[in-house]
């Protein structure tokens, strides 16, 4: 039967349907999600979950979630009144703006609420030094100091009047917990440190930062606010500020110029590159067709499943526009080559390639997703979800919609004509001299080359902010989210004593200036044992002091104390004076209770004691988040290192299923392009990370393309310029990765570009020999 009278196949047309009403729940799933983008900057985000251990996850939860919205500005300088000038300029300025910011006041009524709170608790409430004192004390040496804030100026020298608290304990208990020099002060929060007094401002962000607009709200507010600041308090005066909403808004500025300059220059590039070798818009106009269909089926996909989209997803999602024009490009490059054949039958005579060459790259994606980072596993569904779309566009659509071959052009041919030139190794002396060669700077290169599995290479915020960061921490003597003890018993009561246990080692290491200090619920909420135990210390030592002081006095014996009012959990968090320290009380977690007791003034050096302090206390465990982190980075690199060997193995085997003993000429060059990326690394000093490990997982997928391609089509011009398009779109695309100021995803480009590079030049030389021609 001939061509023309072959029964031509029904389910084509109707795939092409069906796929036509794909896209448009596409379209319509895409309008909706931009209306309200639910977008994540969180760089946490990217990294795995605590898995089962529940208390540990609850912990990390709340930590992260008791500053999200914070914002803390520091005005300083050397005179008060010019920093007070310039910390009421600046909440000026920031007024017209409470949209954004919203002022957190009131600390002198809330100070009164709590001493109003803790006033009926406060004998049994002692700081350790108190309770040494009493312990050690005779009652005798008490009486003199009583005496002298009886009739001392004031109301009974203290909080509160002389007959509730003849000892004068309760003002020392206040100022244990006090901050570190922070002070009401003309209606502000004040702190002398540095030499400079320094005015407290808090904020509240009200919107949220997580937006893709490109537009820099919070910080051109404070920036605003700043220079009205400058000019009410002098030109001296400085400005600290921190918070996540300000790295939140960082990051994602930061990703909506990446996204733009990687995503808008890899289409652009790509649209270039199609015009050049088809002078026509039908192949601009189709192949872009097929990468927006492509990216929109990319963040549909990472939204049903995730809920949410990461940055991040966005920035190395645009790096797809550089890999799925493959199938366009190599449709329309075999079209001007064969105008002849007719279309669907020059797609079937595509598709085995073009499948395998799907299926490889998908396969390399969907390895991402083995690591249980949130994050890759966004990468990979957007990723794999997209080149997917990206094919079915091109297999079911193009056949249809592209009736004409495009004209032949001067650069198509050339770029063709240059695989005839391009050299093939061969085991002569000379093959055999460069492969030593290429040998022995790959060694060297990869014995060179470290490992380095830093949590800090995923840091990405300015460093001016960071470092302004810092300084806070340190003036304010701020806890540190990433170490902490966390600890658990199995009801309220013993969590507290547990807590107590830990803390009183802890004073040990602040006496020896190894920790500035830590935030503990137990400071404020003493367990039921510790309050009467104080609180009969205490009551012992009163009634011991004013049964002297009457008899000094000739007064009849002092009434009988009250009884003792001890504090509960329950009254305790139900009351607004538990707020600050709610996060650290993460209460019932499956069938234990659960706190966190959080550090200031951490020495690096001195994490070890910090950990040793743990050592023995049922239910207190030691929490190095970086650390563990950091283990868990290094943990998936060897373990996708190892996936990347078995990668090579899988995808072998599915190449000589189909090329049989020529398959190795498939894999070979991108088997060598990942050796020498790898040296060029280890030469230049560049660390190996575990983006570095999936850029080669992802060259693997990509890179047996042009080995394939170059396979199914021995010899032929217009596959080697689909190749050469492919290749540098390609890496075009993962080259604008590297501008990344994020450092993975830098890294990862960088790597990726270079190997790519490297794979197109070596996959024409393992072309097997031209076919000869037949004899007649």
């Amino acid at each position: 039967m001939t061509e023309a009278r072959r029964p031509r196949p029904r389910f084509w047309p109707a795939l092409a349907l069906a796929w036509l009403l794909a896209v448009a729940a596409l379209g319509a799933h895409q309008i909706g999600f931009w209306r309200e983008a639910r977008l994540d900057s969180d760089v946490m985000a990217l990294l795995p979950g605590e898995g089962d251990d529940a208390q540990l996850q609850a912990a990390n939860e709340r930590i992260a979630g008791a500053a999200t919205r914070q914002v803390v500005v520091l005005l300083g300088s050397e005179d008060w009144k010019r920093s007070r000038a310039a910390a009421e300029a600046f909440l000026a300025a920031l007024a017209p703006q409470d949209q954004l910011l919203r002022p957190i006041t009131g600390q002198d009524e809330a100070l009164a609420a709590a001493v109003d709170f803790y006033a009926p608790h406060r004998r049994g409430l002692l700081t350790p030094t108190q309770r040494e004192q009493l312990r050690g004390t005779a009652p005798e040496a008490w009486v003199e100091p009583a005496l002298a804030r009886l009739y001392g100026p004031g109301p009974g020298g203290g909080l509160g009047q002389w007959q509730d608290d003849p000892l004068g304990l309760w003002p020392d208990w206040w100022q244990a917990r006090a901050g570190r020099g922070l002070q009401p002060r003309d209606g502000l929060l004040a702190l002398e440190a540095e030499g400079k007094h320094w005015a407290l401002l808090r904020f509240e962000s009200r919107a949220s930062a997580f937006r893709l607009d490109g537009e820099r709200r919070l910080q051109d507010a404070l920036d605003r606010a700043a220079a009205a600041a400058a000019r009410s308090g002098g030109a001296d005066i400085e400005l600290l500020q921190g918070g996540v909403p300000l790295h939140a808004e960082a990051a994602a500025v930061q990703a909506s110029r990446e996204v733009n300059t990687i995503g808008l220059g890899s289409l652009l590039a790509v649209i270039a590159l199609v015009w050049l070798a088809f002078r026509s818009p039908r192949p601009i106009l189709l192949v872009s067709a097929s990468l927006l269909i492509g990216c929109a089926a990319g963040v549909t996909a990472t939204a049903l499943v995730f809920g949410k989209v990461h940055l991040l997803t966005l920035v190395f999602g645009a790096s797809l526009v550089g890999v799925a024009e493959d199938y366009g490009i190599h449709w329309f490059a075999t079209r001007q080559g064969q105008p002849g054949v007719a279309p669907r039958s020059l797609m079937r005579q595509l598709l085995p390639g073009l499948f395998l060459a799907l299926a490889t790259s998908v396969l390399a994606y969907l390895a991402l997703a083995i690591a249980p980072f949130p994050g890759l596993r966004q990468m990979a569904l957007f990723s794999a979800a997209g080149l997917g779309a990206a094919f079915l566009t091109v297999v079911l659509w193009f056949p249809w919609l592209d009736r004409a071959a495009p004209r032949p052009s001067s650069f198509a041919a050339k770029v063709g004509a240059s695989l005839a030139g391009w050299p093939r190794w061969r085991p002569t002396r000379a093959g055999l001299v460069l492969a030593a060669l290429a040998a022995a700077f790959a060694l060297g290169g990869l014995l060179r080359l470290q490992v380095n599995d830093d949590l800090r290479s995923l840091q990405s915020s300015p460093p001016a902010l960071v470092g302004q960061e810092i300084r806070i921490g340190r003036l304010l003597g701020l806890p540190s989210p990433a170490q902490f003890f966390l600890v658990d018993a199995p009801d309220a009561e013993a969590l507290l004593q547990a807590e107590e246990a830990l803390t009183a080692r802890l004073h040990a290491l602040k006496a020896q200036g190894r920790l500035g200090g830590w935030r503990a619920v137990s400071d404020w909420l003493p367990s039921l044992a510790r309050q009467r135990q104080d609180h009969a210390l205490s009551q012992a030592a009163e009634t011991a002091v004013l049964t002297r002081l009457g008899a000094l006095l000739g007064e009849a014996s002092p009434p009988a104390p009250p009884p003792a009012a001890h504090l509960a959990p329950d009254d305790w968090l139900a009351h607004p004076v538990s707020e600050p320290l709610r996060p650290l009380w993460l209460g019932p977690v499956q069938s234990q209770w659960g706190s966190v007791v959080m550090l200031e003034g951490l020495a690096v050096d001195g994490l070890d004691e910090l950990e040793a302090a743990a050592a023995g206390l049922p239910g207190v465990r030691w929490i190095d988040r970086t650390a563990r982190i950091s283990d868990v980075l290094g943990h998936y690199r060897r373990m996708m290192s190892g996936l990347l060997v078995a990668g090579y193995a899988a995808v072998g085997l599915a190449l000589f299923l189909r090329f049989r003993r020529q398959a190795w000429r498939a894999l070979l060059p991108t088997a060598l392009a990942a050796l020498l990326t790898l040296a060029v690394l280890g030469w230049a000093g560049v660390p190996l990370q575990l983006f570095g490990v999936l850029a080669q997982l992802l060259l693997l997928g990509f890179g047996v393309d042009y080995g394939i391609f170059l396979l199914e089509h021995r010899d032929d011009p217009s596959s080697w310029l689909a190749v050469s398009l492919g290749a540098a779109s390609t890496l075009l695309a993962f080259g604008l990765l590297a501008l990344s100021a994020t450092p993975a995803l830098h890294g990862f480009g960088l790597s990726l570009g270079l190997g790519i590079a490297l794979v197109w030049m070596l996959s024409p030389c393992f072309r097997p020999a031209p076919i000869a021609p037949a004899s007649h």
